[in-house]
């Protein structure tokens, strides 16, 4: 049996990072470790600044600190049946399509141990194929976890297989809604670029990179009002936060994104009703709306649309009607 090694790694804190707390620093640059092991760490006295260990997580970090942590690799998860609601759009014996509510992780991960959509899936389907690793179980795509919509899961190894290689060749179908700033924004357009992790801050993703994979978001505008535009975006690959970097980084950012944020709009006042009904808008105003793909075991290619939920909706109804809304209740 391998012995699970544990892993050090090494910083060296800019100009710019000076004055950010230790464990924020840390936790921002370390792919899948929170802010809490972090400070358990600390506490261990696995962490060093120059050379020797801090008092405290939230020490202020200086320009030309060298950094290091010893972090022991995290405990294999495996997904467990949990009792909770879940809206199915479609089951058969192949796969499973659903209806994924804002707030719900989509599988168990470090930091988020259940609760999540295959935990529940588990227990309302039964077995998922076991393409994946233990932790996700049919999973062959996913939506952030304050991202609504629909989402297709795999039964056996076999769909697991046919799907994936479909998401690989950008054969399946998917469009989002998605409230972002800015009415100026064209009618219609594609951002394409390459991508990857931002180069300075972990959490983030950026379409920046001199080196990175490609990564193509087609949108059209579908209604504006004073500040704001409702857009229809269709990936044709499927990065992770792909449409709210692309918006973001195009001037136009998802309203209520707080980790690529947003921004005052230049044609509707602080104090509009505009900016009043966005900032009723608790999380990511992004929605996935339809999905179509190609049966693993038909001929057919089946189409999958879910509502939006009540939240966006009421955004929508505000900022653009209540007939624009409408078209979004089936």
């Amino acid at each position: 049996m391998c012995s699970r090694m544990n892993e050090t790694h090494h910083f060296n804190v800019e100009a710019d990072d000076a004055g950010e707390r230790l464990d924020s620093y840390l936790a921002e640059r370390l792919d899948g470790v929170s802010r809490a092991r972090v400070g358990r760490a600390i506490e261990l006295k696995l962490v060093e600044i120059n050379d020797a260990p801090p008092r405290k997580a939230g020490v202020k970090l200086r320009a030309g600190d060298r950094l290091s942590i010893t972090i022991a690799p995290p405990e294999p998860l495996r997904a467990v049946a949990q009792d909770i609601p879940l809206e199915i759009v479609h089951l058969d014996s192949h796969v499973v399509v659903v209806d994924k509510p804002s707030g719900m992780v989509v599988h168990p991960s470090a930091g988020h141990h259940d609760g999540t959509l295959v935990n529940a899936l588990l227990h309302h389907v039964g077995a998922l194929s076991d393409g994946s690793a233990p932790e996700r179980p049919g999973i062959v795509h996913r939506l952030d976890r304050d991202t609504s919509g629909v989402l297709v899961v795999a039964r056996t190894p076999e769909s697991h297989t046919i799907l994936a290689a479909q998401f690989a060749a950008h054969s399946v179908t998917r469009r989002y809604l998605a409230v972002v700033h800015g009415s100026k924004i064209p009618d219609e357009g594609t951002i394409e670029t390459l991508y990857g992790r931002h180069p300075r801050t972990r959490m983030k993703m950026s379409g920046k990179l001199e080196e990175g994979k490609r990564a193509c978001t087609h949108w059209r505008t579908l209604a504006r009002s004073r500040g704001f535009a409702l857009v229809e975006c269709r990936l044709e690959t499927g990065r992770t936060h792909q449409i709210r970097v692309h918006m973001a980084e195009s001037g136009h950012p998802v309203v209520s994104d707080e980790l690529y944020g947003t921004r005052p709009s230049t044609d509707a006042g602080p104090l509009s009703a505009e900016n009043a009904a966005a900032r009723r808008m608790t999380r990511q105003a992004l929605h996935a709306r339809t999905l179509a793909f190609d049966h693993p075991h038909d001929d057919q290619r089946p189409a999958f649309s879910s509502r939006i939920p009540e939240d966006m909706r009421a955004l929508v109804e505000s900022l653009f009607g209540e007939a624009i809304a409408q078209e979004f209740d089936e």
